[in-house]
């Protein structure tokens, strides 16, 4: 395999001088499996391993033997014996271990050749291998023993032996140091990553192998781009220093490295990394603190002195076309940055305190793909009633609940269930978080005089089938999405509410009339998102008095053994990694419009939506936990109603 790298004795130089070693541009970081486009040749072999088709080395495991010898290397700590390199090509290796067929390896070269890749990723997409059993071949072919990073707390001794770039490069993490010297997980171990990593850490390396996708985690979770922040503020405090000393009328440049400027660029870029929705920039009498909000909840991240704040939110506002003068109205604005070569857009709002100006950023990431319906969450018997009531030629349907709790995401998903060439599908968004390319979507902009009562209204003149709004926020936008639904259009639209009855009640409270919203709105989906239980250091306990107490309440069923998360390398110690959904669906049948007309309070509302078969947040979230999905202490954050 070919590395792209300086010469050696530069990057033993670079390395011991406590430089970032930069690897040449352009390098290939996707490693985690073996052969690039074109034929099963290209397959990685060990340094000095023989071309040899389709035939076994002696000493390899012959038919029949591979997943015995696959379980031999399977050592989660790193300390098993691990076997010699396999002497051929990785497609016979896989054949000859019984893992593939040769019909199998033969139409995965061909999908290689057409759409290139790398052999072991091709397998996996066929659905010829599992992730797991990839791994245990790679370790079988290589001949090294396999690392579970998820249950490895990394050394920052080892940590800093070897520089980001090279770790990126060659998808490679240090673990540990030991007497043997450094341990390191690679995608792709051989001897030449092994003589490349002993010259930058002048020592002697040994190899063992993990899964990319998992290596990749580890190095964004360990080489934190806001580690060097605090040299930048020492240099930002001084500038300053100098700048006020000079008393200087002049216009001050700034550039492109400036201490200000990679501050906020490394803490949009720790953000990124540690999938932050929001990063909250808090002034306060001593300190500025950063927080980021992960999987919904806020972490500290940062704490800043106090005089970074004011040319902190100064420097967001420059790159977000903002006013920097105006500090006591609070501003809206949008930037586009790239981070780690994916181009990021991010919501800028600042607001002004009594300690300074606040300014939150919210990060949406454009290369994430849209969900479609099937893989929000949904119990079974949900899903198929939203999926009818999403079918419908007209009406309004509803998805509420509180700020960050996914409502895009299903209506992204509904539109991408709906979707197809014999409809005219329009939005209009404040954001537009993603871009459908076979849909008509409109940005808000409020200066031009494009709001959403505007856009719907230019809207209903464009001939659509189909109608998102991105929220209903006022009376005017509520009226005509509401008229929209009675003349023959689908309208689809979030609304900032607890649940799916208060969404109605809503409606009534901006004062539109009872018989329209009975006659407009066909379904409201209530939800909420609650982070799952990381399955790395998933481990039994014993709920608090009070957690029995509402998962009994709450109409849990008999269960004897609970599960939360013990905190880990994987889930940045919190036991949590991801989240899911949780819906409610209420379905307007004609008992609840009469309700709806007769103006019935949101208790009698909800008593007949449960009496008629809806089942509520609490309880779709109760059983996320008797299915050891999610913890009694998420739902009681995160769903708790009285």
């Amino acid at each position: 395999m070919a590395f792209k790298r300086k010469d050696r004795d530069s990057i033993r130089a670079e390395a011991s001088s406590g430089k970032a070693v930069d690897i040449e541009a352009g390098t290939n970081s996707k490693r985690g499996q073996f052969g690039g486009p074109g034929s099963e040749a290209s397959t990685a072999m060990p340094s000095g391993a023989a071309d040899s088709s389709r035939v076994t080395t002696p000493g390899q495991p012959s038919p029949g033997e591979g997943s015995a010898s696959a379980e031999r290397l399977v050592n989660r700590r790193g300390g098993g014996e691990a076997a010699r390199p396999y002497g051929g090509r990785f497609g016979d290796f896989l054949v000859g271990s019984h893992r593939i067929t040769e019909a199998q390896l033969d139409q995965a070269l061909a999908t290689q050749r057409e759409t290139g890749g790398v052999l072991g990723t091709v397998l996996v997409d066929l659905g010829f291998l599992s992730e797991s059993s990839l791994n245990e071949a790679l370790a079988g072919f290589f001949g090294v023993a396999i690392l579970n990073l998820h249950r490895e707390n990394i050394d920052p001794t080892a940590l800093a032996l070897i520089p980001e770039s090279v770790a990126r490069d060659n998808v490679v993490m240090p673990v540990r140091l030991n007497e043997d010297g450094l341990l390191a997980a690679a995608a792709e171990p051989g001897d030449e990553l092994r003589d490349l990593l002993s010259e930058v850490t002048g020592g002697p390396v040994k190899l063992m192998i993990a899964p990319a996708r998992d290596i990749s985690w580890a190095i964004d979770s360990n080489y934190l781009a806001i580690s060097g922040v605090d040299k930048l503020v020492r240099a930002f405090e001084g500038s300053e220093a100098r700048r006020r000393s000079s008393d200087t009328s002049e216009a001050v440049t700034v550039s492109s490295d400036a201490p200000i400027v990679q501050v906020v660029d490394r803490i949009l870029t720790q953000a990124m990394r540690s999938r932050a929705s929001d990063v909250h920039i808090e002034p306060s009498e001593d300190v500025v603190r950063i927080r980021f909000r992960i999987d919904g909840a806020l972490q500290d991240i940062l704490q800043l002195p106090a005089s970074i704040g004011p040319g902190l939110v100064s420097r967001i506002k420059i790159m977000a076309n903002m006013n920097i003068v105006e500090r006591r109205r609070p501003q809206d604005g949008q930037l586009t940055v790239m981070i780690d070569g994916k181009e990021v857009d991010v919501r800028v709002a600042t607001v002004a305190t009594i300690m300074g100006e606040k300014c939150v950023m919210r990060i949406l990431n454009k290369t994430l793909s849209v969900l479609r319906l099937d893989d929000l969450g949904m119990p079974a018997d949900t899903h198929d009633a939203y999926s009818k009531i999403v079918r419908a030629p007209f009406g309004m349907v509803l998805c509420a609940g509180p700020t960050g709790s996914g409502k895009t995401t299903t209506l992204y998903a509904t539109l991408s269930e709906i979707s197809n060439p014999q409809l005219n599908i329009m939005t209009i968004e404040d954001p537009v978080e993603y871009v459908f390319p076979s849909i008509n979507q409109i940005q808000t902009n409020e200066q031009a005089g494009l709001t959403f009562a505007s856009g719907l209204k230019s809207i209903l003149r464009q001939d659509p089938d189909v109608i998102l709004v991105g929220e209903i926020r006022d009376v005017e936008t509520t009226r005509v999405a509401v008229q929209s639904a009675l003349t023959g259009h689908f309208v689809v639209s979030s609304m900032h509410a607890t649940n799916s009855v208060s969404a109605l009640h809503r409606l009534l409270d901006m004062g539109i009339e009872s018989f329209l919203v009975a006659s407009s709105v066909i379904g409201v989906v209530g939800q909420r998102l609650l982070r799952r239980i990381c399955l790395s250091c998933k481990v039994p306990y014993t709920p608090t008095e009070e957690e029995m107490i509402f998962y009994k309440e709450s109409g849990g069923p008999e269960k004897s053994v609970f599960y939360k998360g013990a905190g880990c390398n994987f889930c940045s110690h919190t036991g949590y990694k991801e989240r899911i959904g949780v819906y409610e669906l209420l379905i307007m049948t004609p008992e609840i419009k009469r309700l709806i007309v007769g103006w019935a309070t949101q208790e009698e509302l909800f008593n007949l939506a449960v009496k008629q078969g809806m089942r509520t947040l609490r309880q779709e979230a109760v059983n996320l936990v008797a299915n050891d999905v999610t913890s009694i202490a998420e739902v009681i954050r995160s769903v708790y109603t009285l």
